[in-house]
């Protein structure tokens, strides 16, 4: 039996969100993005961010949420935002007891395209490959979502090879 989960690519004015499902293929039920106005203060900003995100959560029932983690090279001020953003999204899920994992933007290409230094084109065109997707994701936001998605999949994957390897008695 496979897995429901909700990939996010966190923003403080668009939060890219993906949910993927584990089957006999990998499968994308849903992609977007959640927008806030940037002539909101920051607070209402987050605000507007939390509510959307639970109804997603609550709509959607992923079982596991794999988020992107801010890129360290960013200034100051946009990691401070990043993490606010990140922040709503590990809230809403702990609320809901979901498990949450998070990858750093490196670990994410490396995953889906075996390069950390992929183009945001070059990644997107492996999400659609690997989601049989027939159209262009419509949001940059959107597709990061769905590969931090992929990548956490890649690697619930990996540890479950590595786990049957090291006990195979068992």
């Amino acid at each position: 039996m496979g897995v429901r989960v909700m990939g996010v690519d966190p923003g403080s004015y668009r939060m890219g969100y993906g949910l993927v499902e584990e089957g006999a293929s990998l499968t994308a039920t849903a992609w977007g993005t959640i927008e806030a106005k940037k002539s909101l203060p920051v607070e209402a900003r987050l605000s507007h961010i939390y509510t959307e995100m639970t109804q997603l959560l609550d709509r959607w029932q992923p079982q596991e949420v794999a988020v992107e983690d801010p890129f360290v090279g960013a200034n100051h001020r946009s990691i401070l935002a990043l993490g606010q953003a990140q922040g709503v999204v590990l809230l809403a899920a702990a609320q809901r007891k979901l498990p949450v994992s998070r990858y750093s933007p490196a670990q994410v290409k490396r995953a889906v395209a075996d390069y950390g230094g992929a183009t945001k084109e070059r990644l997107e065109e492996l999400v659609r490959i690997a989601l049989r997707l027939d159209t262009p994701i419509e949001s940059n936001d959107a597709a990061d979502a769905l590969a931090v998605a992929l990548c956490h999949l890649y690697q619930r994957r990996l540890a479950q090879v590595l786990a049957r390897q090291a006990s195979p008695g068992a």
